[in-house]
């Protein structure tokens, strides 16, 4: 999810009563929930991103092996 800027915690003031107060507990939470997924969003792209290039090395390591003479074990 994209940071839609808004920001609870200073936008919604001091809490009046019980339910502005709920109302605050639940949209900061809602806000770290969503910046929690976008972190981790982000991280399992970038573990992907990383796995893609192990394969490339590894494939490019066989075939400098291969054209080199140099059996696998």
């Amino acid at each position: 999810m994209t940071d839609t800027g808004k920001d609870y915690i200073t936008n919604s003031g001091d809490p009046k009563d019980i339910q502005d107060l709920t109302q605050y507990v639940q949209n900061l939470l809602q806000q770290m929930q969503d910046k929690f997924q976008n972190m981790s969003d982000q991280v399992i792209t970038r573990i992907d991103d990383m796995g893609h290039r192990i394969d490339d090395l590894e494939k490019n390591i066989a075939d400098l092996m291969t054209q080199a003479g140099v059996e696998e074990k």
